[in-house]
């Protein structure tokens, strides 16, 4: 198990308690620096109280369980608008909304970049619909992608 899902099993239980969505948790290094971010959410968007409601216990949670060797800064935020669609609960929720794919290898036309509404998601695969016309529904395994992105264009 590595450090973002030790971290994601000690905030899960908090963010159940205060009504949130934990939408993410991810362990990365920016330049010299360790940083513990965390992405929270719930209906109707998350504010600087929300997160700070939910920064004081989780840091006490952290210090008990101790999960993390290194020095590190704990980010605590929303995912944002054009928040990034990584776990099998991201697709799921977000059927219905309009996604910005970007795959790691161009299509036959050269195109990299597709933007449709979240029809449907599979364990290895999701589809897309540019329009109403059944023939501009597109399908992508996710291994093939780079991101896939709620579209912030759209809001």
């Amino acid at each position: 198990m590595n450090t973002a899902e030790r971290v994601r099993l000690l905030a899960q239980p908090l963010c159940d308690e205060q009504g949130l969505f934990l939408w993410d948790v991810r362990f990365e290094k920016e330049g010299a620096t360790w940083y513990l971010k965390v992405l929270i959410d719930r209906d109707g968007g998350v504010d600087m109280d929300a997160c700070e409601a939910f920064t004081r216990p989780f840091n006490d949670i952290l210090d008990e369980a101790d999960p993390i060797a290194q020095s590190y800064v704990l980010e605590v935020g929303s995912p944002g608008l054009g928040r990034e669609l990584r776990r099998p609960e991201h697709f799921i929720v977000c059927i219905g909304d309009e996604v910005r794919v970007k795959t790691i290898r161009p299509n036959a036309d050269g195109d990299r970049e597709f933007v449709g509404i979240l029809m449907s998601y599979d364990k290895n695969e999701f589809t897309i619909a540019q329009s109403e016309a059944e023939e501009d529904r597109l399908t992508f395994r996710l291994s093939d992608c780079a991101t896939v992105k709620l579209n912030d264009d759209s809001f």
